[in-house]
């Protein structure tokens, strides 16, 4: 159930990215879909975390070098991955408010990549997977902020009086 979690709004930002820049709706309409998805899977997780189970999940992933995909999920996990699937909710609802409907939209499967990516760091069970969640969120924000790189930057400084 974590591996569905944190895949879960990768992949659903791979299929919003496909969806057709004049689409901005039907993108966001998507977008937000998984995030209600994976906010309603993450509180249906809250019965085992509250009986004070762990959550572990393991997959082999480099097994020459013992190198293991481990995902994992306590309390104090359960509470962030709520808190950022909320949140992820919440800000594809006002992006989509603040674009018109014909206005390309794909930030919405930015917001979806940057979900995903704060989800790993949350439930990541090893420092080198940690790791790497942690540099896709620094990637993935970078690319939220320069969105709107088609916009003209102003050429000269604004005058201080």
């Amino acid at each position: 159930m974590l591996l569905i979690l944190v895949l879960a709004p990768f992949a659903g930002s791979l299929v919003a990215i496909c969806i057709p820049t004049h689409k901005g709706t039907a993108s966001a309409w998507f977008s937000g879909s998984i995030a209600l998805f994976c906010l309603a899977t993450s509180a249906g997780l809250y019965p085992i975390v509250a009986s004070g189970k762990v959550l572990p999940h393991d997959v082999n992933w480099l097994p020459e070098l013992g190198l293991n995909f481990s995902l994992r999920m306590d309390g104090f996990a359960w509470m962030f991955a709520s808190l950022v699937t909320a949140i992820g909710l919440l800000v594809v609802i006002y992006a989509r408010t603040t674009c018109r409907p014909t206005t390309p939209c794909r930030a919405s499967s930015l917001f979806l990549a940057f979900m995903g990516a704060m989800l790993g760091v949350v439930l990541s069970g090893n420092l080198i997977l940690l790791a790497i969640f942690w540099e896709l969120t620094s990637i993935i924000s970078f690319l939220l902020i320069g969105y709107w790189h088609h916009n003209a930057m102003p050429t000269t400084a604004p005058a201080w009086r």
